[in-house]
């Protein structure tokens, strides 16, 4: 009689996720809910989105970044952002010299976009944004955490609120 061995069956893959899994899933969740957010970019919500993102940088909020800038050199542009009159541009580059890659990556990972967007993103809006927050000369971050900025079409909320991000960080 022929005898024939059976190879072993190979182990079955766990359906069970692990902790690792589900917390990778979930900021693979809110990168996209950014994504999407920015994709209908409001400016009045990126002093909400700004405050939450620097909020896990080394930067620790847009004081920080505030900081930073003046530290780098830009001093005399956060100066016209902060004051009265006219808001002096600022380019790509030298907010990338100004911040650093270290805070640029933190920032554009926490978004879910590459540097380059960031930076584009930054350079065209963080003038208004900051001066927006600076109505009395001085960074009113509280403004930027709680979105209390009404822009002028009144879109229902800030850009976060619209995305869901305060509600995806009651999950975490």
């Amino acid at each position: 009689m022929y005898s024939e061995t059976v190879p072993p069956a190979a182990p079955r893959p766990s359906l069970t996720p692990t902790p690792e899994t589900l917390m990778g899933l979930l900021d693979s969740l809110i990168a996209g809910a950014v994504r999407g957010a920015f994709e209908k970019f409001d400016t009045a919500g990126l002093p909400a989105i700004l405050a939450q993102v620097l909020g896990r940088t080394d930067l620790g909020g847009l004081g920080g970044l505030v900081d930073a800038l003046r530290r780098g050199g830009l001093d005399r542009q956060v100066g016209s952002w902060l004051g009265q009159g006219s808001n002096m541009p600022v380019s790509p580059d030298e907010l990338r010299g100004a911040i650093g890659d270290r805070g640029l990556s933190q920032m554009a990972g926490g978004l879910g976009i590459s540097i380059e967007d960031l930076l584009a993103m930054l350079s065209q809006h963080l003038p208004q944004t900051i001066d927006t927050l600076s109505p009395n000369g001085r960074l009113e971050e509280d403004r930027a955490v709680t979105g209390d900025i009404e822009d002028a079409e009144g879109s229902g909320g800030s850009l976060s609120d619209q995305a869901g991000l305060d509600d995806i960080d009651r999950l975490r």
